[in-house]
């Protein structure tokens, strides 16, 4: 399910948005009880949104049902930002920094694995290639959450983990999204 929906929060930056305005600007939209409304929610798969976000970026309003997730991923060169809105969200990344292409299967070594419950309000911004999952571990509750990336997202890199082995199992292209 895909609408457009314009979050006219604020004019856009004179440049490229930073991941700091990118997070103000999730915090602002997810802020807009009017805009988490609008969401249609839906109990067996995500739903979403495109918003119109600062400075050209991309960004989205989506809709968690319980017990979804992304699965392990990264957002390429693009920055990004995101924050709960409704719900709790809880987010598993690695606090390491990844080769970004020319590999298929790395070895993560201890202390790499970090995770954050985020909760209605709380969210946080990433910088290129941060690789992480999103997940609403609710049996009950949907959650709903504002994202914002810049540039554009020029690809996804998505990711199957099992221990410490981390293997890229695909890359989509927007056209891939279509």
């Amino acid at each position: 399910m895909s609408a457009s929906v314009s979050a006219t929060h604020a004019p856009a930056p004179a440049s490229a948005p930073t991941a700091a305005e990118l997070l103000d600007f999730v915090r602002r939209s997810a802020a807009d009880p009017e805009l988490i409304a609008s969401l249609p929610l839906d109990p067996e798969g995500r739903t979403w949104v495109r918003l119109e976000g600062p400075g050209g970026s991309e960004a989205w309003l989506i809709g968690w049902p319980p017990g979804t997730g992304t699965g392990w991923h990264d957002h390429a060169e693009s920055v990004g930002a995101f924050l709960t809105a409704a719900g709790i969200l809880k987010e598993n990344s690695l606090a390491a920094r990844l080769p970004t292409d020319g590999w298929k299967t790395l070895e993560l070594t201890e202390g790499v694995d970090r995770e954050r419950e985020l909760a209605a309000g709380k969210g946080r911004a990433f910088g290129q290639n941060h690789v992480h999952e999103v997940l609403n571990e609710s049996t009950t509750e949907h959650a709903v959450s504002v994202h914002a990336y810049y540039p554009p997202l020029p690809r996804i890199r998505r990711y199957s983990r099992t221990g410490p082995v981390l293997r890229l199992e695909s890359v989509e292209r927007p056209e891939d999204w279509q």
